[in-house]
């Protein structure tokens, strides 16, 4: 079965512009490296908790959005040898300020246990 890198990230709504045009340039070194699917998504009806939420989880201020991203591998062993090439591809390397703060993101790896198309 696939294997899931999943992300959410506050950004800056100003910065929505910014930071999709990053994200696409992601994908396409995602790709590269044996990415099957990258989807970013912007936080467009993402409600308060009372208890815990999306924004809670980011520590998303008012003028931030929540977006929320996935990339499916087809399998961990592949979604790791991408990581470990990643760290040396130039692609990779930062160009200019990011549109997001890097320290607030969440994200984790998972593997798929359902996956009905």
């Amino acid at each position: 079965m696939s294997y899931v890198d999943g992300y959410v990230v506050p950004v800056p709504k100003a910065n929505k512009e910014a930071y999709r045009a990053l994200a696409q340039k992601m994908t396409a070194t995602f790709k590269k490296h044996g990415a099957l699917h990258v989807v970013e998504a912007w936080g467009d009806d993402v409600p308060r908790g009372k208890v815990t939420d999306f924004y809670g989880a980011v520590k998303a201020t008012d003028d931030e959005a929540v977006v929320f991203s996935w990339i499916v591998w087809p399998s961990k062993a592949v979604r790791d040898a991408a990581n470990e090439a990643m760290k040396t591809d130039p692609s990779m390397q930062p160009s200019g300020e990011e549109p997001f703060d890097g320290k607030r993101m969440i994200f984790g790896g998972f593997q798929t246990i359902v996956d009905e198309r």
